[in-house]
């Protein structure tokens, strides 16, 4: 006779039978790596957000591979920010047409920094540094404290 696997996740304790099966584990990894929110990974599987959540926490393994295929989208962003900041190459072909003969000019195409992606990714990393932040002062000095001033208007009364 065979053995069963051991597993640690929670069976479904009784309502309506689950629609989660052991593929949707991989297959939620690979969505998320494509950049597809948990409420998109839900519309592929035909379940609602909350059911996404609830899988997070009866299956260990789900949650995991969700988390880590977020992680690899989310290091590949920002490679691409670093690389538009600080400007980057790369090779490419350009094709053309002249006199019915295609030509084909191998060149690398260069993209300036942006300075935009170089405040964000500053902003972000080094916020003590690059945060646009502004102090107002109100209280005056320590050695000439501000003065409260009553003003009344000529003939409106006191206060």
């Amino acid at each position: 006779m065979a053995k069963k696997k051991k597993t640690t996740e929670k069976k479904n304790l009784g309502g309506r039978p689950t629609k989660f099966n052991e593929d949707m584990i991989r297959q939620a990894e690979i969505l998320a790596v494509k950049g597809f929110t948990d409420v998109e990974i839900g519309e592929v599987f035909d379940v609602t957000k909350q059911t996404i959540n609830n899988w997070k926490k009866q299956y260990p393994t789900f949650f995991d591979s969700l988390k880590h295929g977020k992680e690899i989208a989310d290091s590949v962003v920002e490679r691409c920010l670093f690389e538009r900041a600080c400007g980057y190459s790369h090779p490419d072909v350009h094709i053309t047409n002249y006199q019915g003969e295609v030509i084909k000019t191998e060149l690398i195409k260069h993209y300036p920094p942006d300075p935009t992606s170089m405040i964000y990714w500053l902003k972000n990393r080094q916020p003590g540094k690059w945060r646009e932040r502004q102090e107002l002062n109100i209280g005056g000095q320590e050695d000439n404290p501000l003065q409260i001033i009553s003003f009344v208007p000529h003939g409106k009364g006191k206060i």
